[in-house]
């Protein structure tokens, strides 16, 4: 018997974005995702918000917007002020998470476990305190594409659309500004194979599209990838917490039984064609379906 795990419904994709800064753009570009039924994580920070943005170019929404505004997407964690973290006595970096935390919990009236690094700046040790300190996932810049080093290896492993090894140190598969984002949606859209379970994370601003007047880049690529029925579109903490689970099923020495001893579903594929959802909290005999 061969048993894999799926992604729920059955399905071996799974899309999902991810915007910095908590802009007032982002209104229009939730408009747009929810649209077409995309679903994104926003990573804020909660020590740059004010009830005073006049004149500002990119004023940032206010606090009593935020869980309105993000309602059916994720709210994670920027930071408190947007430092490069990597400069800074970890006491900061600590102070600088915690706060950040804190206060979109506030907002959101539940846990805020994600992360964005504010100018992609991270090293190992920040890495092992965020563990400590309640953060699942953090998403790092993506390496800008050169062929005289030796990074290709690194960037054909993004296009090749994979799960991050590292919950850590999760590298996006492109930002939207990439002159290659139609291409590699379309060839994530047309990957039939499901050997694998394959991940496609577009990141950026939304307040870049009003800068380059070009918002059509992003309602293009929503239109494209939005209501397939073989792709899931999940926030940022969805993916995590659901491959989390995964690795939580109790399988039988024969692997022909399973127990899920999560709260939530986890679906797997038995002899690559029949679909089974495992639900929370039960048993099922593998031969019996």
């Amino acid at each position: 018997m061969k048993v894999y795990v799926c992604f729920p419904g059955g399905k071996s994709k799974v899309l999902t974005m991810s915007y910095d800064d908590g802009k007032v753009e982002d209104v229009r570009l939730i408009e747009i995702f929810n649209k077409y039924g995309i679903k994104g994580t926003f990573n804020l920070n909660y020590g740059n918000m004010c009830d005073d943005q006049t004149g500002l170019k990119h004023p940032r929404l206010p606090k009593e917007k935020i869980k309105e505004v993000y309602a059916g997407h994720e709210v994670a964690t920027h930071t408190m002020t947007h430092p490069t973290i990597s400069r800074c006595p970890m006491v900061e970096v600590a102070r600088e998470i915690l706060e950040d935390r804190i206060g979109l919990e506030s907002l959101v009236g539940k846990p805020v476990r994600g992360h964005a690094y504010p100018n992609g700046s991270y090293n190992e040790e920040i890495k092992a305190l965020f563990r400590q300190l309640g953060i699942a996932y953090a998403r790092v810049v993506e390496l800008e594409p050169d062929p005289s080093t030796k990074e290709n290896a690194l960037l054909a492993s993004i296009v090749s659309f994979p799960l991050p090894e590292d919950p850590l140190e999760w590298r996006a598969t492109c930002h939207h500004n990439d002159n290659d984002l139609m291409q590699k949606a379309e060839l994530f859209a047309n990957l039939n194979k499901k050997q694998y379970l394959k991940l496609m994370m577009v990141w950026g601003h939304s307040y870049e599209f009003a800068d380059k007047d070009n918002w059509e880049v992003i309602e293009k690529f929503c239109e494209y990838m939005g209501g397939r029925d073989d792709i899931w579109y999940a926030t940022n903490i969805e993916i995590i917490d659901y491959m989390d689970a995964a690795r939580r099923l109790q399988f039988t020495a024969n692997n022909e039984g399973v127990y899920n001893p999560n709260a939530q579903s986890v679906w797997l594929a038995v002899n690559d064609n029949t679909f089974v959802e495992v639900k929370g909290g039960t048993y099922v005999d593998l031969n019996s379906i």
